[in-house]
């Protein structure tokens, strides 16, 4: 009976790790170091489908509303040590990564909450930090959104919009 039970929780276990790869906007990771701090960004990484992202009118992630900046769980962002994000300061930890989109600008948001199911409990209070970043337009079409950990700091990717976000 005990054997019985341990396979069936095994296989639960394995069924529920393999599910969440087989999910339409999988789970995705991109890890580096910026300037000594080790920054790791969690994100379920959505595809575009032909559908409009960027938007007031957009489903994926309209303007002026707050975005998980991924799909599925929010996305999170750790980092080992203390960080300048677009000269403002951050402490080491992990954090919810949010952002809210705008044609010309978007605010930047790491939220003390790193684990909650996209931005449907999001609550400005626990924001440990918000800054603004500028996007840029693409040189080429990114299907599939992508984070970049670069040496100057994150990169969010998808259509053809590109958001650096400066980090010292």
């Amino acid at each position: 009976m005990a054997l019985t039970l341990i396979g069936v929780l095994v296989s639960v276990v394995t069924w529920a790790q393999g599910d969440k790869a087989n999910r339409p906007s999988p789970p995705a990771m991109a890890s580096g170091k910026v300037n000594g701090a080790s920054i790791v960004i969690s994100y379920g990484s959505p595809s575009v489908k032909g559908r409009p992202v960027w938007d007031a009118g957009s489903t994926l992630a309209p303007y002026g509303k707050v975005w998980r900046s991924g799909a599925n769980e929010a996305t999170t962002f750790e980092t080992d040590k203390d960080i300048m994000v677009e000269g403002k300061a951050l402490p080491a930890g992990k954090y919810a990564f949010f952002t809210i989109p705008g044609e010309s600008e978007w605010t930047v948001i790491f939220n003390k909450v790193a684990n909650q199911w996209g931005a449907f409990k999001y609550d400005q209070a626990q924001d440990a930090l918000r800054v603004t970043a500028k996007p840029i337009k693409s040189a080429q079409m990114s299907e599939r959104l992508v984070y970049d950990v670069t040496g100057k700091g994150i990169v969010l990717k998808w259509e053809h919009i590109e958001l650096p976000v400066a980090i010292k």
